[in-house]
């Protein structure tokens, strides 16, 4: 028997063939949130409460990472051994944003570097008896290195 497939965190990404994570757009000036769970709008000049639900862009430029070499605190679930594993902060160029995400596993962090275009994938975070739990995650995009590349989905 095969296992629910459930994200780890409900209403942030889409899974399927093309995942994207939700957000929500300011209907007065435009400006994007990560998550949606936002009320208002965080732009201090507007604040307004008109906030519409949109999918962001699924591919951006990797502006900082870094490999955690050890497991944080809890409510995160260790799987034994624990694995280092690299975080990824990833601008959005459209939304004029950065989103931070690990990279899946297979991926060497000597092989990353600052402007590298990156795009999003729903990678498994862990496992229990009866599900597997996902998240989105940064992967490269083969042969992007630089600045030209279109980043908008």
């Amino acid at each position: 028997m095969s296992k629910l497939v459930k994200p780890v965190i409900e209403g942030w990404f889409t899974q399927g063939d093309a995942p994207a994570l939700i957000g929500a757009r300011c209907g007065a000036c435009g400006t994007y949130h990560f998550p949606k769970t936002v009320a208002r709008c965080a732009n201090p000049e507007c604040g307004a409460t008109d906030l519409d639900e949109v999918e962001l862009s699924r591919r951006g430029r990797l502006w900082s990472y870094a490999e955690n070499q050890y497991a944080p605190p809890e409510p995160y679930v260790v799987t034994e051994p624990f694995e280092p594993y690299t975080i990824a902060a990833v601008e959005l160029e459209r939304e004029r944003m950065t989103v931070l995400g690990q990279m899946p596993l297979d991926v060497p962090p000597d092989t990353l570097r600052v402007g590298d275009e990156v795009e999003l994938v729903v990678d498994t975070l862990y496992e229990d008896d009866d599900c597997r739990y996902t998240v989105w995650k940064w992967r490269p995009v083969p042969n992007t290195s630089g600045p030209a590349a279109d980043t908008s989905a």
